[in-house]
């Protein structure tokens, strides 16, 4: 019965078989598990714009078959605090710019910039205030203490040499502003807020409280990466009561989406998805006016504190793949994973498919031709014209191991022609030494010659077919 798995198959194949492996097992490496179907994204207290976006983002991911959950927060810091948790199940935040950055938070990545939260410094009196540095002395609130607001606020406060020793610093509730200038209890005030909040719009309108025009926003933002300048131009806020009353310097952040490095790829994608289509919709209200320094998705490109996370870079750059667009989540996400799976059968497994079969045949072609090299060692001096009879007996030794051996070969069919010539050869020598042993019995001078027969072996041109 044929032998289907030879030694000489075997030493070709279990090589190749644990290369194909070890690549596939490289590949599974670098292959995350199946998606979970729920995350948890941190924003902050009901109401806020920071939740009204979330919602925004769990409206459209939820259409794709994935549980978001809006959790709220006391905050920027708070997100913070819960995305550099390890124990925490929070794995994307919503996070005011300026309050920390990749150094301090190395796990944390970047999804791009969301809102813009210019930097407002309202204050009372009649002396027009256009730096920071003037509020010294003064009772300044500086928002509710532990938040975003109040972080950048010490920060450049502090910045520009006003500290609790020299002045009043007072935590106090965003809300709580308006009725607190109106009774006095504050010269100044710190808001971190976007341009529609209604803290703002109260103040831009109250009656004795000024906007301050920063002289140094150039110098602000060229400290602090993380700031950038915005304009409000005469009247935008208000034609009819002319406010501002001035064009007016600002200094702003972006609040940005930060996730962290173990949330899965699939579910960046379809977060960044989210986004993308968020931030790419219509800024209009619906009186068709614009909204004040309204983002869109150019903003989704870079960010100065955060690296970019390559998955959600891919999606805003060249959009959602064909399955993401076309197939449920889950069913999507299945066919991606097979799809990497399948690099190391594209790039190891088939090239080894076709290299093994030749390997093989390479191997079997090098056995039949050490075996006509042992034969041609055989006939090596059979034309002596004197042998003796230990000379002959040792080469009909020698002859019998080599038929032995050659008789257990078993090759592939394509090369039996080559395996059947050699056995030819072997009965070819064999019957030179028999000749050889006759003509030493009878004492004959020379060797006689075997009719139709060449004089020596010689190595077969093996096809170098497969």
């Amino acid at each position: 019965m044929r032998r289907f798995f030879t030694w000489e198959y075997l030493a070709v194949f279990i090589p190749a078989l644990a290369l194909a492996v070890a690549a596939v097992w490289f590949t599974l490496r670098y292959v995350k598990p199946a998606p979970p179907d729920s995350f948890v994204l941190a924003a902050a207290s009901k109401g806020s714009p920071y939740y009204d976006l979330a919602l925004r983002f769990k409206e459209e991911i939820e259409k794709k078959g994935v549980k978001l959950e809006v959790r709220e927060s006391q905050g920027s810091l708070d997100n913070l605090r819960l995305l550099k948790d390890e124990t925490s199940d929070v794995q994307a935040g919503i996070v005011q710019g300026g309050l920390t950055n990749h150094i301090d938070a190395p796990t944390l990545y970047s999804m791009g910039r969301l809102i813009t939260e210019p930097v407002w410094f309202f204050y009372r009196g009649d002396a027009s205030l256009s730096s920071i540095t003037e509020l010294k002395g003064k009772r300044i609130m500086i928002g509710p203490e532990g938040s975003g607001t109040a972080a950048l606020a010490k920060r450049l406060l502090d910045a520009n040499g006003i500290t609790a020793e020299n002045s009043t610093l007072i935590a106090m509730q965003l809300p709580d502003y308006v009725d607190t200038f109106a009774q006095g209890g504050a010269d100044a005030g710190f808001l971190v807020l976007g341009p529609e909040a209604r803290t703002v719009q109260r103040l831009l309108h109250q009656d004795g409280t000024k906007l301050m025009s920063m002289a140094q926003a150039d110098a602000l933002i060229q400290r602090y990466p993380s700031l950038t300048q915005v304009k409000m131009r005469q009247g935008v806020v208000d034609f009819a009561q002319n406010i501002p009353p001035s064009d007016t310097s600002l200094v702003s952040t972006k609040a940005m989406l930060l996730v962290r490095d173990d949330l899965h790829p699939a579910l960046l994608a379809i977060l960044a998805q989210a986004v993308l289509k968020v931030q790419s919709q219509p800024t209009l209200k619906p009186t068709g006016e614009s909204k004040l320094f309204a983002l869109g998705p150019e903003s989704l490109a870079d960010d100065p504190e955060f690296p970019m996370i390559d998955d959600a870079t891919r999606v805003y750059k060249s959009g959602p793949t064909f399955f993401q667009r076309t197939l449920p989540f889950w069913l999507a996400t299945l066919i991606d994973r097979a799809a990497i799976l399948i690099l190391p059968m594209i790039g190891v497994v088939i090239p080894l498919a076709r290299i093994v079969p030749l390997l093989y045949n390479w191997r079997m072609r090098q056995r039949i031709l050490n075996w006509y090299r042992e034969l041609k060692r055989i006939e090596k001096n059979l034309t002596h014209k004197k042998a003796s009879a230990e000379f002959i007996a040792q080469k009909e030794r020698d002859l019998d191991k080599v038929e032995e051996a050659v008789w257990r070969i078993s090759v592939p069919t394509h090369l039996s022609a080559d395996l059947y010539t050699l056995r030819d050869n072997v009965e070819f020598v064999r019957r030179r030494i028999v000749s050889l042993r006759e003509a030493a019995a009878k004492g004959a001078a020379q060797v006689p010659s075997v009719a139709a027969e060449p004089a020596r072996v010689d190595e077969p041109a093996l096809e170098t077919g497969a």
